[in-house]
């Protein structure tokens, strides 16, 4: 059987290329901690490879026979939410299958039916007590998923395990490692009476928080190698740059992108063929239009105030640069969900999520748009743009305050409409590359137009920026011809230019906001578009 990148679950080392999951992290300062019989937390957003991760850890602990490494998964307790009973025992009936599992005996499931009478307050600990002075080696505990666990539960579960801490290593765990999409600090606990605490205050015995990071450069390449060295088919050189910016090294969306180009594409299959990089373009906009699991994920994130509060002056380009700008909880939030990435200023994490969010956003806009995108497309197959940008005026000024009430983000809403027009046009025929974010004041949009079904054939390329007014008409067209000219140049070998301002000064009518022209600007032709 021939093996492949992995998408889904834990990484299966006979069925799947990998990057050793001991080397992902710091192994050194994780012994350390657990040699000074410490308590921590390793947290990193969903499907970057807790799990992997930690399974790793734990067979490498086994295999050096000092310690009793268990490694359980408390998801199944979310179900029974503020059940504290419910939760408790679930979790300890997980936890007595898989120490079962790792010392080969039953006393473990032994231990767990004498703790049944037990309150649900010392349930769990207890029984970990227990375990801990019938075992002959110290425990080390890997609890994953900690924070689906919600409520009255989670604090239960929290203080039950920092009750036994002073006993460690021979009658409570040497060491407990709590994995979650987030750290336990930033945990804001909403008991049954509405109460709110922090997670900080329930387990306030943790020693140190680890972040699992994505993947490296040189990981991603060696990840691919792997393949070639498998197969024999070669990716270009040129597709890594691209996987890089897609993905900057996310690790499902690294292994989406190679599973979808070297299984999914079935001509692919052939692995005479050569990756080039237009089979990577064509790959990803296959995994955004499926709306992977992944994606969805991310999506329904978009909904919740508290990433709308951080996404939406992100997507809106608002010149605030300032992290105060944001509530430090919610930064912290979107952060951690790997949405975002904190440099100056912060950005969405990479160019896929950066496709994803604002077409998603405008997903049940395009499915409402009545357009036939043949009507735009000159007797070579290439887009005629101006013809579409005359046509969005219209649509523009009959349609603009209704559609854009109907967004979630609606400061952001003008730029979005239009790339809700862009995209019924383009779907299925070529791609919309994105540049926007924080401080930047615009949104730059480079389309791709493939003028035939063949790999490497003649590609139309149009850079069109998009500004919001916010000073002088005078000074917007100055400004703006500048950064398209900038963009059209980083670009290279584009086919034209198109600066569109959005004027949304109140009392101002329709036949001043609604015009064009065309400018020059260092010897290229630039069309302006008033909306």
């Amino acid at each position: 059987m021939e093996r492949f990148f992995n998408t889904a679950g834990p990484i299966k080392k006979d069925l799947h290329y990998y990057i050793d999951p001991l080397k992902r992290f710091d192994l050194e300062e994780v012994l350390l901690l657990i040699g000074q019989q410490k308590y921590f937390v390793m947290h990193a957003p969903r499907q970057t490879g807790k799990t992997s991760c930690m399974l790793a850890l734990r067979d490498y602990l086994n295999e050096r026979d000092e310690y009793i490494a268990v490694y359980a998964n408390v998801e199944g307790g979310q179900a029974s939410r503020n059940d504290v009973q419910s939760v408790v025992k679930s979790t300890v009936d997980t936890l007595a299958e898989q120490f079962r599992g790792v010392v080969g005996n039953d006393v473990p499931l032994q231990i767990r039916d004498e703790v049944q009478q037990v309150g649900k307050d010392s349930m769990l600990a207890t029984y970990l007590r227990r375990l801990s002075e019938s075992l002959p080696k110290p425990i080390i505990l890997v609890v994953d998923e900690i924070d689906a666990l919600v409520g009255d539960s989670l604090v239960s579960i929290l203080r039950q395990i920092r009750s036994g801490y002073a006993d460690r290593p021979h009658s409570f765990p040497q060491s407990i490692i709590l994995c979650g999409v987030r750290d336990v600090r930033d945990y804001r606990i909403v008991l049954s009476n509405q109460d709110i605490i922090t997670g900080g205050s329930a387990f306030n015995i943790k020693a140190r928080s680890l972040h699992l990071g994505n993947f490296t450069k040189e990981e991603i390449h060696a990840l691919y190698l792997e393949h070639t060295k498998a197969t024999g088919q070669v990716f270009d050189e040129a597709c890594f740059p691209m996987i890089w910016e897609a993905t900057e090294g996310q690790p499902w969306l690294v292994n989406a992108l190679g599973y979808e180009v070297t299984m999914e594409m079935r001509e692919n299959r052939d692995r005479s063929v050569r990756i080039i990089p237009e089979m990577i373009y064509r790959a990803q906009e296959r995994i955004i239009y499926r709306r992977e699991t992944h994606i969805d994920i991310l999506i329904d994130k978009l909904k919740e105030d508290r990433v709308r509060r951080v996404i939406g002056p992100i997507l809106a380009n608002e010149t605030e640069v300032d992290d105060a700008l944001f509530p430090q909880d919610d930064m912290q939030y979107v952060i951690d969900m790997g949405l975002i990435t904190r440099d100056k200023p912060i950005r969405i994490a990479n160019g896929i999520y950066r496709e994803i969010i604002p077409r998603e956003l405008t997903w049940t806009t395009q499915e409402s748009l009545i357009q036939q995108s043949a009507w735009y497309m000159n007797p070579d197959n290439s887009i005629n743009m101006e013809k579409l940008l005359l046509d969005f005026q219209q649509f523009f000024r009959q349609n603009a305050d209704a559609w854009i009430e109907k967004f979630d983000y609606k400061e952001s809403g003008p730029q979005l409409l239009l790339q809700a027009f862009l995209q019924r046009v383009v779907n299925g025929g070529g791609y919309i590359d994105r540049e926007y974010g924080l401080g930047r004041g615009r949104t730059d949009l480079l389309i791709r137009k493939p003028l035939t079904e063949q790999y490497g054939g003649p590609i139309q390329r149009i850079v069109l920026e998009l500004k919001i007014k916010r000073y002088s008409m005078e000074k917007t067209i100055e400004d703006g011809l500048k950064q398209t000219w900038e963009y059209m140049d980083k670009v290279g070998s584009v086919d034209e230019g198109h600066f569109i301002i959005f004027d949304r000064t109140p009392g101002k009518s329709w036949e001043e906001k609604i015009w064009q022209e065309g400018r020059e600007y260092n010897g290229r032709k630039i069309m302006v578009w008033g909306m």
